[in-house]
């Protein structure tokens, strides 16, 4: 059996710094600790639920359940989440993605198998949804007027759309000029307001945490702990996809680093529960013109895991890369991706633009569309394989974080061989479509597109 309880009451936000350890309450309207100015948890006491076969049963039991709640893939795992039981939720039926087999992205890295996690199947088609649920139902209930977030595409979409379901006033502030027109699209129709400011992501996220200053305006961010709430909630969706069944390698995109620290909380959490025995090794991927985190574990050895978090961490003051959603130089949550590392044994590391490119095409051929700054998962194993840090017969999932309609010009460009970039020294560099599907121009008649259709083997 498990046991009601009321999760308000066995809660608290916490500072993660060892040395501080500072306590505030669940309506507290703060993002990093005030004696400080650390991040950030939320801590719950799990004393009072059942054992964990009595959690299994209940969540499988709910997945054949109409209740709102339980249609959702994050409140459905509510004994997990720092919320009364009679809370009234934000919600899209968020969660319930699709784990894939991909055999075409598993031979392109030299895996007997691999499955790809698609958050991009989430309503507003990113990962953010799972954390935007949590994030925008404590808004409410501490009474916010507005929320607000910095983006560079799929929070604002995520936000605006749970903002428009709670009534709540949005605004939402984006680098001009560096956002996919399908993502700013998603938030001009949900009815938020978007700011276009000069600067870059991290820009904006400086501007939006001094509005936040201000206790009518709720920032929505990943630096916001009620929004990791949400996010850890997909390792438990995987791991009951999975039959319980911990893989070996999870392997994660890496921008703001809100995913890595959601993910690396909740598998901690789900061992602390005995709900699992061991913890997935977590790698986070970023490219290569964006990776201050890669940069930051490359200067610390293993045994850096094993101590305090070092704190010279160094931003990227001008991250470049086509993978907009990771394009991020100053990432508010890496002590808390550091800690996921430490956690899990995991690393972190770094694929190139072209790495990303051709491994988009692949996950593509697999039938899976995802945003290119999913692809790096699948680039970034690759790598890993080669290196000999993942080996044969092991078990890795790959989360894609963003749906392929998000970036719909990059795939274009790049099956049509016209995708560039510019780097952080402002030069244009090419990428080659080493997997490109070119549109054939083609003869209105039988003959000539029976000779396209003979070649079909091909292409694949």
């Amino acid at each position: 059996m498990i046991e009601e309880r009321n999760s308000q009451e066995a809660a608290h936000q916490r500072c993660i710094k060892a040395a501080c350890r500072e306590t505030y309450g669940l309506k507290e309207r703060l993002y990093v600790c005030r004696r400080c100015g650390g991040l950030l948890d939320v801590e719950t006491s799990f004393a009072a639920l059942g054992n964990a076969s009595a959690l299994r049963a209940l969540w499988q039991t709910r997945l054949a359940s109409f209740d709102v709640k339980d249609r959702s893939g994050v409140w459905r795992y509510r004994e997990l989440l720092p919320f009364a039981e009679t809370v009234s939720v934000v919600s899209l039926a968020e969660g319930n993605t699709p784990l894939y087999e991909a055999p075409r992205a598993a031979e392109y890295c030299d895996l007997p198998a691999l499955k790809l996690k698609h958050q991009g199947c989430n309503p507003t088609g990113s990962f953010k949804d799972t954390g935007m649920t949590t994030a925008v139902t404590q808004a409410v209930i501490v009474g916010a007027r507005a929320v607000i977030c910095a983006s560079t595409g799929n929070t604002s979409a995520s936000l605006a759309a749970y903002a428009a379901r709670a009534n709540l006033a949005c605004a939402i502030l984006v680098p001009q000029g560096q956002v996919s027109s399908a993502k700013l699209a998603q938030s001009l129709d949900y009815g938020a307001r978007v700011l276009e400011i000069e600067g870059n992501f991290d820009t904006a996220m400086r501007v939006v945490r001094e509005l936040s200053e201000d206790e009518s305006i709720y920032l929505v961010n990943s630096i916001n702990p009620f929004r990791i709430e949400g996010q850890k909630t997909v390792a438990a969706e995987l791991l009951q996809q999975l039959d319980w069944q911990v893989p070996d390698h999870l392997v994660v995109p890496g921008g703001n680093l809100g995913n890595s620290s959601a993910l690396g909380k909740g598998f901690w959490e789900l061992r602390e529960l005995g709900l699992i025995d061991r913890l997935p090794e977590i790698s986070v991927v970023q490219a290569e013109g964006a990776a201050p985190f890669e940069q930051f574990f490359a200067q610390h050895d293993k045994a850096a895991l094993d101590e305090d978090v070092p704190q010279d961490f160094v931003p990227i003051e001008h991250p470049a890369t086509l993978a907009t959603a990771i394009k991020i130089g100053a990432p508010v949550s890496w002590e808390k991706a550091w800690r996921a590392i430490h956690w899990t044994n995991g690393r972190v590391l770094s694929v190139s633009e072209q790495q990303i490119a051709d491994a988009k095409a692949i996950i593509g051929r697999d039938g899976i569309g995802c945003e290119p700054a999913s692809a790096t998962t699948v680039a970034g194993i690759r790598q890993l394989v080669q290196q000999g840090k993942i080996r044969a017969g092991e078990s890795v999932v790959a989360v894609l974080t963003g749906h392929i309609l998000k970036d719909p010009d990059y795939v274009m460009n790049y099956h049509r061989e016209t995708l560039d970039f510019e780097d952080s020294s402002g030069e244009r560099k090419g990428i080659h479509g080493t997997f490109a599907n070119q549109p054939i121009r083609v003869k209105a008649d039988i003959q000539s597109i029976m000779q396209v259709l003979d070649q079909l083997g091909e292409v694949r």
